[in-house]
């Protein structure tokens, strides 16, 4: 079972995280963190690496049903959505398929919200 939604496109980077968020929004996600992974391991490290974003996406009402069916959840919010550069031209976004990651927890609660949650990042990757 793969653990990510994913879909390469010819597009520049950062057209591609602008609509990126513009269709998380439309499916009632905010982005509550951005990380500029090559500004990040270019200040740490001194390394060059490619035009990589990783977005935390949080669909509030899910993120509440889902704290409220297991308290610990929090370790696993937000939903990572990344956006790199695959190659010029081409960036692959993918997003965590939220069934995969919590289908071992067992909290049938859980499973409905991930269901939910699964639904609107396919549709935000199906929309780009």
């Amino acid at each position: 079972m793969a653990y990510h939604i994913s879909r390469k496109l010819e597009m520049d980077f950062d057209e591609a995280v602008a609509r990126v968020i513009e269709l998380l929004q439309r499916e009632g996600f905010g982005v509550l963190t951005e990380i500029d992974v090559k500004a990040t391991l270019k200040k740490k490290l001194d390394v060059d690496f490619r035009p990589y974003r990783i977005l935390g996406a949080c669909h509030p009402p899910s993120a509440y049903k889902a704290l409220q069916a297991e308290d610990k959840i929090g370790t696993m919010l937000p939903c990572n959505v990344i956006v790199q550069q695959a190659e010029p031209g081409l960036v692959e976004i993918s997003a965590i398929d939220p069934i995969a990651t919590l289908s071992s927890i067992g909290n049938r609660e859980l499973a409905d919200v991930a269901e939910d949650v699964q639904g609107r990042l396919r549709r935000v990757i199906a929309g780009l």
